[in-house]
């Protein structure tokens, strides 16, 4: 491979991410230039969102060619797509789709289309969005070593590390966790119980919430190892009202309860006290 090649002129975050993806996949570096038909026909160019044409077999990832009523789509879509990853990052990157629908269809029908004032979109913008693509829009040629090529490679790296441990961890979510009932009849709480299991992951909650989406079941709270020590965290899912576990602060072997009732700790590791201290913490 010899190197990554995008338009010259204005950045936008489809084409800098869909070159973060590749810097973080081939360590090349990125030209920035219109390309040449010899560009395009060389299968070791990767030629992003320039070029008219979308053919992954020659390295080509454009998508502007794609009439009007296409459905909405990036060069940082097809470069997903291009790595197998797209399926994922559509379900677990919820800024993904506005991100291809700001590129193909502008700013104000993709607010229409995510049903708020056409103003929200530009109050959404970060300086660090800002920075970035203005950085990247200034240079011709970016090559390893360079700061800001660094920065693009760390942005692909985590970007494609979230993506596969993710897959992984609810797959280890779906082999360990099940679905409690507490309580009886219409009043019974539904409670995801993640029991402890060695190993332990760094982060014994991570993915759960992403799972439950995955269920389509609801969910009114979770039990789960806490990282810090040998008991257990108990918290609300999407901040239920069924639950506040400042009823529980006084117990003995709760050790902390937030003051909001969103959520608290217990030194006890045995399933049935759990289950009791959710059903007391019931509202």
């Amino acid at each position: 491979m010899k190197a990554i090649l995008t338009h010259p002129g204005s950045a936008h975050k489809d084409d800098f991410l869909a070159c973060c993806l590749l810097v973080a996949k081939h360590g090349l570096p990125v030209w920035r230039r219109e390309p040449e038909e010899s560009d395009l026909r060389d299968p070791q160019i990767l030629v992003v969102d320039v070029g008219g044409e979308h053919d992954p077999e020659h390295g080509n990832f454009d998508h502007h060619q794609f009439p009007a009523e296409h459905e909405p789509v990036c060069s940082l879509s097809l470069v997903l797509r291009h790595l197998g990853l797209y399926e994922d990052a559509k379900a677990f990157c919820e800024w993904l789709e506005p991100a291809e629908w700001f590129d193909s269809r502008g700013p104000f029908a993709t607010a229409d289309w995510l049903g708020v004032d056409r103003s929200v979109v530009n109050r959404l913008s970060s300086p660090i969005d800002i920075t970035l693509l203005r950085r990247f829009a200034q240079r011709r040629e970016l090559e390893p070593g360079d700061p800001l090529w660094e920065i693009m490679r760390m942005v692909g790296e985590d970007f494609l590390m979230y993506l596969r441990t993710l897959r992984e961890r609810l797959d280890y979510v779906a082999a360990h966790a099940r679905v409690l009932e507490v309580g009886d009849g219409d009043r019974a709480l539904r409670v995801l119980y993640m029991p402890r299991v060695e190993p332990m992951p760094d982060d014994p909650s991570s993915g759960l919430a992403r799972y439950i989406g995955l269920l389509g079941e609801r969910i009114d709270g979770l039990i789960y190892p806490d990282r810090r020590g040998p008991g257990f965290g108990l918290s609300r899912h999407e901040d239920s009202e069924r639950l506040d576990f400042t009823r529980i602060a006084g117990e003995a072997d709760v050790h902390f309860a937030h003051a909001r009732g969103f959520v608290a700790k217990t030194s006890s590791t045995e399933l049935d006290r759990l289950v009791e201290l959710v059903a007391r913490a019931s509202v």
